[in-house]
């Protein structure tokens, strides 16, 4: 059944559901799930027919199948609610119908019945919160309430036109000038989003959402300075508020302000002492800046709160250097056995107790979870290899030799040495050494290059044909230059006078054209990894954001295998422009290997750099124990212990492993 014959099928159910024809639309979602057992939509609808028809066992049975498919679907929660209410189960319909307002705020149903059930269960807080929620809603044209749900449902260019329509006609209203920035933001268009948001709050200052909205956008651009100014002045406005004195906290913590950041989490936690999430926060501070124990001691302290918070306990997995004590094995694993645990938490648990296996030498326990952990992870991404792949292959197509023979266009600073490559291939590393020298800045991850490629796509529909990299074709040298230079301009908030500063956005691999075209002297370093060393490794890590390549064995070797292949191009295309740095050599050479990377990139030989462990600076990546240790070589191998489990990741990387020099 192809894709129009079943949104044929999905619209024959929605039509008879709405004609109160449920026996129909029962067997049109039926027809769907034939063909694709774990389609959303489907699923949804068959649950909703069985509860009409009385079969509400069955609706739940579907329920459990829909939240296994889509673990993220508010609708799902908000049907279960449902159910759950005709059972008579109040305190479960809650908790149901909460999720389902957290997953999709636009879900006007599950607020009514939350205020009625508060109101029934005498919970105060929620019945207040609920009632300003629906309060809110009914100011609000329904047009924007919609929008707001399809938001969250991914609906993306559906919502998009929709707003954009609304504001043609209602210029300026401060709601939908919100609804199109977070649009833009979950389609990368971070610059739109900031534009619209920075327009809001000067029409409507007081309007507090629209400025932590554009908080979260800055800190994603990593504007830090100008993301703190914005919630200083919230917090100045409303120093009681907890959600902006939290703000006001992070912003502090990502300049860098360690000081303020821990002071105001302190305060916050002396207003609500159980606060888990608050207590996690202050560890991630404590951890960037290498106060290793008391971090520790703030993820206990989440964790003893609330046992089943899995945040709390793969931060201490994260760690890299913590043991667990049996007493907390066994917390965690009564944790993860619980039932109608959320999905979150649940993969989280599953991922540090992966972790904890694995160090204490329990490998086939240890695989378990990690598999388990990147199997509930998977389920609630749309990542897709075959796209992924199509879009490396677009890369190779456009960006050939001939377009980039002309080095004289663009901008020619020589300032920026972009490290990329894998996750876990030794990025970090490699910029903790860069940033040990005198006439180096370390800037982290920038998310400069993504968002030109983003923008340079343009916006469109899933169906319609991406523009980049083609467009780089007919971008003139004026153009070209002009791009260059907003990234030097876009990037100096990063630095620290120093000549010379890393990028080490690991996916800036996958625009080494683009680069090229507008920066022709910038440094292009590769970081890479031995392949079963590499995928296994990010296999079984967590990523905070991103990297969804890497949950599932065939996904993450398929994604090394396009890299590698692309990585071949750029070297053909671009002969000289890119160092690889072997990890295993830098780690069993390092002086040499160190001179190696200083003369590619124009600098002068430093002790600094051989006692890269030494130099202070914050560190946010999940490498930040191991760079602030002198090299050891105990991790090149840890995939052999599990390579029984690692077949199909194996086959996949026979030919790469056989051909790999280190």
């Amino acid at each position: 059944m192809h894709n129009d014959v079943i949104n044929r099928a999905l619209e024959q159910s929605e039509c008879a559901l709405k004609a109160g024809d449920h026996a129909t639309a029962l067997s049109a979602a039926d027809a769907v799930l034939q063909e694709n057992p774990q389609h959303r939509d489907g699923l949804y609808l068959k649950a909703v027919c069985q509860r009409y028809l009385g079969n509400t066992k069955g609706a739940l049975q579907t329920l459990t199948a829909l939240q296994s498919a889509a673990p993220g679907y508010g609708r799902g929660f908000q049907e279960l609610g449902h159910c759950q209410l005709m059972m008579g189960d109040l305190k479960q319909a809650f908790k149901a119908y909460k999720k389902a307002t957290q997953l999709n705020p636009g879900l006007i149903a599950s607020w009514q019945r939350l205020e009625q059930l508060a109101k029934q269960m005498d919970l105060r807080k929620e019945h207040t919160q609920a009632s300003a929620q629906l309060a809110y809603f009914n100011r609000l044209p329904p047009l924007l309430v919609s929008i707001t749900s399809m938001l969250s449902e991914g609906k993306l260019y559906k919502a998009e036109n929709l707003c954009r329509q609304f504001l043609q006609e209602h210029k300026h209203h401060p709601e939908a000038m919100r609804l199109l920035a977070k649009i833009g933001t979950q389609l990368h268009i971070l610059d739109d989003a900031e534009f619209l948001l920075e327009s809001c709050v000067q029409l409507y200052p007081e309007f507090a959402q629209a400025r932590l909205d554009l908080v979260n956008v800055l800190q994603k651009r990593q504007k830090y300075e100008k993301a703190l100014t914005q919630a200083t002045q919230l917090y100045e406005e409303n120093p009681v508020d907890r959600q902006i004195k939290s703000t006001y906290a992070n912003a502090a913590l990502a300049v860098g302000d360690f000081d303020t950041a821990l002071t105001t989490y302190d305060a916050l936690l002396e207003q609500e002492p159980k606060n888990s999430v608050t207590w996690l926060m202050k560890g991630h501070a404590l951890k960037t800046i290498g106060k290793h124990e008391e971090a520790v001691a703030s993820y206990q302290k989440a964790h003893t709160l609330k046992p089943q918070f899995g945040d709390a306990w793969w931060s201490l997995a994260n760690l890299k250097t913590y043991r667990f004590s049996a007493q907390e094995i066994a917390a965690m694993e009564k944790a993860e056995a619980q039932s109608g645990l959320d999905n979150a938490d649940h993969y989280h648990l599953c991922f540090a107790l992966g972790r904890c296996y694995e160090d204490r030498g329990e490998f086939e326990k240890s695989f378990e979870y990690y598999e388990r952990g990147n199997l509930l992870k998977k389920r609630q991404s749309d990542y897709s290899a075959s796209a992924t792949h199509e879009e490396f292959e677009r890369q190779k197509a456009v960006v050939d030799a001939e377009l980039l023979h002309d080095d004289s266009q663009g901008y020619g600073a020589p300032d920026p040495i972009f490290i990329v490559g894998l996750p876990r291939a030794g990025s970090t590393l490699l910029e903790q050494i860069l940033a040990s020298h005198s006439m180096v800045d370390g800037t982290l991850e920038l998310p400069n290059i993504l968002a030109f490629a983003h923008r340079l796509n343009g916006r469109r529909r899933t169906d319609e044909a991406p523009r980049y990299p083609a467009v780089l074709q007919t971008m003139d040298g004026e153009e070209l230059e002009k791009l260059g230079k907003q990234f030097i301009d876009d990037t100096q908030i990063y630095r620290k006078g120093a000549p010379f500063f890393t990028d080490k956005m690991p996916n800036n691999f996958r625009h080494i054209g683009l680069i090229l075209k507008i920066l022709p002297n910038a440094k292009i370093i590769d970081a890479r990894r031995h392949p079963m060393a590499c995928c296994f490794s990010g296999y079984k890590q967590l990523f905070a954001e991103g990297q969804e390549f890497t949950y599932s064995q065939e996904d993450v070797a398929q994604y090394y295998r396009d890299y590698v292949a692309l990585m071949d191009h750029w070297d053909e295309v671009a002969p000289g422009k890119i160092l690889r740095v072997y990890h295993e050599q830098l780690v069993e050479h390092t002086e040499p290997q160190i001179r190696r990377i200083l003369d590619f990139c124009g600098l002068p030989f430093e002790d600094s750099c051989l006692a890269f462990h030494k130099t202070e600076r914050a560190v946010r990546t999940a490498s930040s124990e191991q760079v602030r240790q002198p090299i050891y070589t105990s991790g090149l191998s840890q995939w052999k212990n599990f390579e029984a489990h690692l077949g199909p990741m194996l086959r996949q990387l026979a030919p790469l492993i056989e051909a790999y020099p280190a």
